[in-house]
């Protein structure tokens, strides 16, 4: 981002300038490192330097995690961000969520010296690409269940079921639900050797912390059988290999699969903003990637996230959402209409050749543009996954021109390809990625 560019290399140009180090730390010990040049501890600078510390310690927290943020090299910041993201501050709803319901305590902030600050620490998870045996893969989402039996890496059964996750508070609704997937796909198979699974959502180790799927259950409920639900499941399966982690992180290995690249961020513009990524070395890391929450624009008095309370956040770019915010700034009028109809309107005056259509795929291809150069702040980045019902389509081609030109023109040096997933990958992909997470 231009704005985030800007600011280092005026504070790199500057007399007296500092370096600040972050380190992003979790109750296990996983612990992420960040680093950047910062502008005099001076008062001419203190609102910009906030501004910009903040905005990267909001990024962080739902790019990789954790609960407790040690500083070096400005400690004048602590109390400022603890404010921030403590109970009353712009940020409250964060530090609860990431903090509290995600890793089970405060989100904390303290100063320390560079000495102290621990090495990173994350090891990168052993997860996929495993395609020996009989498998199921399984994607849980809003409206339907898909699974799917693979052997060697070949789908011989898929399919898709429908349900209402959303407003079901009986636990046992989702369990069983699972539970009735994997036994279709097991009736496809000689054997089953591994389950792997996927699911909009926050998972930690197999855990579930947080995932809208399960909205209407209740906090005690979610506590005591949602939390360690995949857990039942796999006794269930005898104990055998059994992995769930977030869909973006499948849709991203899938991609690296397909592709045979690493270094992939896969971004599905959908119901909201979802991502996942591949490393160099073509791992999965114990990261969020929650970029639905993670700040791309920051304009005063931007698009605010009714979840959050935040403004600027990718989901309100990047989503039917993003798209139904555009619509009424094209001059469509679709009052009441659900995000989701009034994405298939546009894309309706899309094919008919509206030219109000074509300005909102603009738009959403030219921020996508500024947003991919923002994420390679803070990733790796050598392929790039479009997908999601947003890009489906002649403006997703528009999302993507729009979006190559603003990296030619303004970062050229980024050499990131934008990579739409063929039509197998699309089918099957998924399947195949999520039943190939677990070691035999």
């Amino acid at each position: 981002m231009t704005w985030n560019r800007a600011y280092r290399a005026e504070a790199l140009a500057t007399a007296g300038h500092r370096s600040l180090e972050l380190a992003l730390v979790r109750r296990d010990g996983t612990a992420f490192r960040w680093s950047s040049p910062l502008l005099p501890a001076l008062p001419e600078h203190a609102a910009v330097t906030t501004r910009y510390v903040e905005r990267a310690v909001k990024f962080l927290l739902w790019q990789k995690g954790g609960s407790r943020v040690l500083v070096a090299g400005a400690a004048e910041l602590v109390p400022v961000l603890a404010a921030i993201y403590g109970p009353g501050g712009a940020r409250e709803f964060d530090g609860h969520f990431i903090g509290q319901k995600i890793f089970g305590e405060p989100l904390s902030f303290a100063a320390v010296d560079r000495s102290d600050l621990p090495a990173e620490a994350g090891d990168a998870m052993a997860l996929g690409r495993y395609l020996d045996g009989c498998r199921i893969g399984f994607d849980l989402g809003g409206s339907d269940r898909k699974c799917a039996a693979v052997i060697d890496g070949e789908v011989v059964f898929s399919e898709e079921v429908v349900w209402d996750p959303y407003f079901q508070s009986d636990p046992e609704y989702h369990i069983a639900g699972v539970q009735d997937s994997l036994l279709r796909a097991a009736a496809h198979l000689p054997r089953v050797d591994a389950i792997g699974g996927s699911s909009a959502g926050v998972y930690v180790n197999n855990e579930v912390r947080a995932a809208s799927l399960f909205r209407g259950v209740s906090e005690a409920d979610f506590e005591s059988r949602i939390k360690g639900m995949f857990f039942e499941l796999k006794d269930r399966w005898n104990g055998i290999p059994f992995e769930v982690v977030n869909d973006g992180e499948v849709t991203a290995l899938a991609g690296s699969m397909s592709l045979n690249q690493n270094a992939v961020l896969g971004v599905a513009m959908g119901t909201s903003e979802a991502a996942g990524y591949v490393d160099p070395h073509g791992s999965i890391r114990p990261w969020l990637n929650e970029l639905a929450f993670a700040p791309v624009d920051y304009r005063e008095n931007g698009p605010r996230d009714e979840w959050s309370g935040d403004e600027g956040c990718g989901v309100q770019f990047f989503s039917q959402q993003g798209v139904a915010r555009l619509a009424k700034a094209a001059g469509f009028e679709f009052g009441t209409m659900p995000f989701p109809e009034q994405l298939v309107e546009v894309q309706q005056a899309m094919k008919a050749g509206d030219e109000r259509a074509r300005k909102i795929y603009e738009t959403i291809g030219t921020c996508f543009g500024y947003a991919i150069a923002h994420y390679a702040d803070f990733y790796e980045i050598r392929s790039l996954l479009i997908l999601g019902r947003v890009t489906s389509g002649e403006g997703g081609d528009v999302i993507i021109a729009e979006a190559e030109k603003v990296l030619a023109t303004d970062f050229p040096e980024l050499r990131i390809q934008l990579v739409v997933p063929d039509e197998k990958t699309k089918r099957h992909g998924q399947a195949v990625a999520a039943a190939s997470l677990a070691a035999r």
